[in-house]
């Protein structure tokens, strides 16, 4: 059975973009499933978070654009870092990744690279995590194109929301372009039950969202800056913590979306 594809994209940036992309990853490898992180964004969080610096990178994902269809099956052994973070697998992102609007310009069917290089490692997992870029690029389209499922993270903040409109505005481009709905859920993130404004903006949410939001509400917790900083995730430092437990509820309910 082919992986299922998480892409984890939002256009504002500090949402808990890649907190999401390695916490959901680590949770989802915890429950027994075969996970591949996919680091799409020129800025390499998520790379680095797994202490894979530049320097040590022989092959990124930046390679895998570039290469001919015929190289893929070749390039994805020298790209895949096993177990790099977590028990789950890596495939570094590079600052190279920002030239592909150039590189690619001439490129025919370039949307679709992607979606067409990963039906060779699909069936080596469970669930394949993109962590997109925050910008509207062929990166983020690309790694649309490949989704099963977009999972936005949404920070309980106002100021977030306007993030979430050009995302939107951006789907319904693209939905008109493949000619089906992009499926989606989002998820509230950094939520401190303690302000008015992010019960607000949580309410707000779910009053305009429904049931295209998940249940689960990702809370505050600093045990997400220590692990970035540690280059671990939350579950090596306290699997029992908060913000740990609220991605174990995540990781169940998108395994329950098939």
């Amino acid at each position: 059975m082919a992986a299922k594809v998480l892409a984890i994209a939002n256009q504002k940036g500090g949402v808990g973009k890649t907190t999401t992309a390695v916490t959901l990853g680590s949770a989802l490898a915890r429950a027994g499933k075969k996970v591949l992180l996919l680091d799409l964004d020129p800025h390499a969080c998520a790379t680095l978070h797994a202490r894979i610096y530049a320097q040590d990178i022989g092959h990124s994902l930046h390679d895998l654009f570039l290469a001919e269809e015929s190289q893929w099956p070749e390039l994805w052994n020298k790209i895949i870092r096993a177990n790099a973070l977590a028990h789950i697998d890596i495939a570094p992102g590079s600052i190279r990744l920002a030239e592909l609007e150039l590189d690619l310009r001439e490129r025919k069917g370039k949307g679709a690279i992607l979606l067409r290089g990963m039906r060779h490692v699909l069936p080596q997992y469970d669930y394949i995590v993109l962590d997109c870029p925050p910008h509207v690029g062929i990166l983020l389209v690309n790694a649309l194109v490949a989704a099963d499922v977009l999972i936005i993270p949404i920070q309980t903040d106002f100021l977030a929301l306007h993030g979430l409109k050009l995302l939107f505005d951006t789907l319904g481009i693209l939905n008109k372009a493949l000619g089906k709905p992009v499926f989606y859920r989002a998820v509230p993130t950094m939520f401190d039950k303690r302000t008015k404004a992010c019960n607000r903006v949580l309410a707000l949410l779910q009053e305009k969202m429904g049931s295209s939001l998940f249940s689960t509400i990702i809370g505050i917790d600093t045990r997400f800056r220590e692990a970035s900083a540690q280059g671990c995730t939350i579950y090596d430092l306290d699997a029992r913590s908060r913000g740990a437990l609220c991605y174990e509820c995540l990781a169940k309910e998108v395994m329950s979306l098939w």
